[in-house]
């Protein structure tokens, strides 16, 4: 099967993306992937200076975490981006990383298949459709990667909520079973 590396970018202790990414990673091992999952709490991720640097050194002016990820995210054959849903769009900490992901741009990255996990409150199924948008745009900027898929899991709010949501903890099984 195929590398994988799951983002999970929540900041929340006992956040539902936590629990639903459990089962994402759980569906993913069963279907023979070797995965690894990268929590963002705890990190250290600095702010894009724009300077372009990394198109031709291929690495990040910055040092922290972000360094740490991006070595990870060229290793692998797929990623997976873990977000809550803040007011429509993917978390802040998601969008700075992505932004600091640049230094793959030129690299010889090897993911090809790249997809999002979503988590919100609000159930309409178009709640997500901002931070797909966004994901999707990063992901056209690398001509061997496509967007592969995403699956949203809404009206899901307090904290540790997703435990009492077996429908969504199948779902998200199933997702990371059915990963490229």
């Amino acid at each position: 099967m195929s590398r994988v590396l799951v983002i999970s970018t929540s900041l929340r202790a006992k956040s539902n993306s936590d629990i639903l990414t459990e089962r994402l990673v759980a569906g993913a091992k069963d279907a023979g992937h070797e995965v690894e999952c990268v929590s963002l709490k705890g990190k250290t991720i600095q702010f894009c200076k724009g300077c372009l640097a990394c198109q031709k050194t291929r690495k990040c002016v910055l040092k922290d975490d972000a360094n740490i990820i991006a070595e990870k995210a060229l290793a692998v054959d797929t990623l997976v981006f873990v977000t809550p849903i803040y007011y429509y769009e993917m978390s802040g900490q998601m969008k700075t990383l992505l932004d600091r992901l640049n230094p793959l741009y030129p690299s010889d990255y090897r993911f090809r298949n790249v997809y999002m996990m979503s988590v919100a409150a609000e159930d309409d199924p178009h709640v997500p459709d901002r931070a797909v948008n966004g994901l999707q745009g990063w992901v056209e900027c690398f001509e061997k990667a496509s967007f592969a898929g995403s699956l949203f899991c809404g009206g899901i709010n307090d904290p540790g909520e997703a435990m009492n949501h077996g429908e969504a903890q199948d779902s998200a099984y199933s997702f990371g079973y059915r990963l490229k």
